[in-house]
């Protein structure tokens, strides 16, 4: 099995003919659309808009195929100099559009007939919802040249700065006990069943951003003060509301999910003390310990071996599902390895242009690193699940973004626990999956805080690095309270965490999409098969509704708090479970 992914289907370089081709044939709609926006006023109405749906989706199609290449070859190699070259210029062509494009917009949401011209028109009507939004979302566009100017500006100011941040972290030297490794590497071994070894990672890692941190700082500080400008050019109140309004979602919905994650956290500090006292520690977990594996599950796995246990396992739940993620692995859809210049974390990115997905991992043969296999081939499946829309319905929000992925864990740990062959085995697989809840609930929680407390200071004055990791560290304690040893946390996350340097506030939806998921696989459990084309109608709907609509296709009730505590309760069941055990 190839460990890298195969972006040939795509181009074979960037001096790939086809690449030329298409670089031409861009630049060639990106004018005809501008001279297109420039004369629309004068133009029949119905035909006008028919023709800039028609116009976007072919530039839709077109850049995305060559931006998706690009940024897949600038990830797995950020040292990739044409990668990064060729990304820009991409960009820098798509930013001469920008002006002309929201002109087009704010002269749609200004159509008086708006809804009679998309009921009359067949090829109008899949774009109802996204037509409706631009109408909605109008009133935040900038007069004139403004959406040009700030897409320009963007080019050199945000997107240069997350570059950076990719940049540094995935190039970073770590001295880890005799030798040099890269920093994806020396975090894999938090996982490691060693204890020294947790601990001499941990500290490696955190002596290592001492290397970059200034630089990250600055980046950091850059991108926060950026948003804050544009948010209120704009005319948000503020980037969280901005989020909100971006990821389809109410306030309503977001209050009602943190003040369920408020009641639950202690249950969450039980679980990290009861695996505390298991590993000897009495002051709380310190952090090099959060992902010590525990029970006897220290099996691990070859990149076949996943893909036969993940293809088996989803054969029993869903055919197409199984089908799909044996045409992952098979057919080259995955990079699988740490490497130099390669980027941390792992990520999915559908690819349009082929009809299929590209994922990225840093495998290294945990049990853990399979349920993030079937993270990111639930986020396939989603893609694939879409791929029936038209061209410019193929973006869901941010909070319902996570939840096929969620939703394919559930379904690797309840089959895995359930097979557990003894008592041992069992507590390393619950106590695995509270790892990972601990994460979307605890540690997300903290990401979401600490972005607060960015914003709601750098306006006013530049935070240094010595002041994020101060705000770090608060944030963990509100979030970890006394289930964390409060002398060993880890002030550094703002460094590591790409997150913070792409999308605002691109934290809750993971919290989100744990706990849809969870509540979705629930029902699932009662319902048995019949849920299943539910399940695919509801992911089906993600980019044509709001999360609270697309909720409703399974009967659910965002708003409600009870529901985001009854998917909370599973998971304090299982931690009742884990103390019950280890104090055995």
């Amino acid at each position: 099995m190839n460990g890298q992914w195969n972006l040939e289907v795509l181009y074979k370089g960037f001096d790939d003919p086809n690449y030329g081709k298409d670089f031409e044939k861009m630049q060639k709609l990106l004018g005809e659309f501008c001279a297109f926006a420039a004369d629309i006023e004068n133009r029949d109405p119905a035909q006008a808009l028919h023709e800039s749906i028609a116009r976007q989706e072919e530039l839709e199609e077109t850049i995305m195929k060559m931006g998706t290449y690009a940024n897949l070859r600038q990830s797995a190699n950020t040292r990739d100099p044409e990668a990064g070259s060729q990304l820009g210029r991409i960009m820098a062509a798509y930013s001469t559009v920008a002006a002309p494009m929201a002109k087009v917009k704010k002269w749609t949401s200004e159509l008086p007939n708006l809804k009679e011209l998309v009921e009359n028109d067949p090829f109008l009507q899949p774009y109802s919802f996204m037509l409706q939004n631009i109408a909605r979302d109008s009133k935040y566009l900038l007069a004139g040249r403004g959406e040009e100017i700030m897409a320009r500006m963007h080019l050199s100011g945000g997107n240069a700065w997350s570059d950076l941040q990719s940049y540094l972290t995935s190039t970073v030297p770590v001295s880890y006990r005799d030798t040099t490794i890269n920093l994806p590497s020396v975090r894999n071994l938090a996982y490691d069943p060693d204890a020294q070894v947790r601990m001499d990672a941990y500290e490696a890692e955190i002596a290592c951003y001492e290397r970059i941190r200034d630089a990250v700082a600055f980046a950091l500080n850059s991108i926060k003060l950026e948003t804050i400008s544009d948010c209120k050019l704009r005319g948000y109140a503020s980037p969280l509301e901005r989020t909100l309004e971006n990821s389809l979602m109410k306030k309503e919905t977001l209050e009602a999910m943190l003040s369920a994650m408020d009641d639950y956290l202690p249950k969450f500090w039980q679980y990290l003390k009861a695996k505390a006292k298991a590993l000897g520690h009495e002051n709380g977990l310190p952090w090099y310990d959060l992902f010590a594996p525990m029970g006897s599950t220290s099996t691990k796995f070859t990149a076949e071996e996943a893909r036969d246990y993940l293809v088996n396992l989803y054969a029993g739940f869903d055919k197409e599902l199984s089908d799909m993620v044996a045409d992952a692995f098979d057919n080259e859809w995955i990079d699988f390895y740490p490497r130099e210049g390669k980027v941390g974390g792992a990520f999915c990115a559908g690819v349009e242009a082929i009809g299929q997905s590209r994922i990225l991992t840093n495998f290294d043969g945990t049990f853990s690193d399979v349920v993030t296999l079937a993270h990111e081939l639930g986020h396939a499946f989603h893609n694939q699940c879409i791929r029936e829309h038209r061209p410019l319905n193929k973006d869901y929000s941010m909070p319902v973004a996570e939840t096929a992925s969620t939703f394919n864990e559930c379904v690797v740990m309840a089959s895995a626990i359930q097979k557990a062959a003894d008592k041992e085995e069992k507590i390393a697989l619950i106590e695995s999956q509270l790892q990972d809840a601990t994460q979307i609930i605890c540690d997300i929680y903290s990401r979401y805080r600490f972005e607060a407390m960015v914003f709601a200071n750098r306006e006013n004055k530049f935070m240094d690095a010595d002041t994020l990791c101060g705000f770090m560290e608060e944030a963990q304690r509100q979030s970890y309270g006394d289930g964390l040893d409060s002398d060993c946390q880890h002030p550094y996350m703002w460094v590591c965490k790409s997150h913070y340097y792409g999308p605002t506030f691109y934290n809750f939806p993971y919290a989100f999409g744990g706990l849809f998921a969870r509540g979705l696989y629930a029902q699932y459990e009662k319902e048995g098969a019949s849920f299943i084309p539910k399940y695919k109608k509801l992911l089906y709907t993600t980019p044509i509704a709001t999360a609270e609509d697309t909720a409703k296709v399974a009967d659910i009730d965002l708003t409600d708090k009870a529901f985001w505590a009854s998917a909370l309760q599973t998971i304090a069941d299982q931690i009742d479970l884990f103390c019950q055990l280890v104090e055995a």
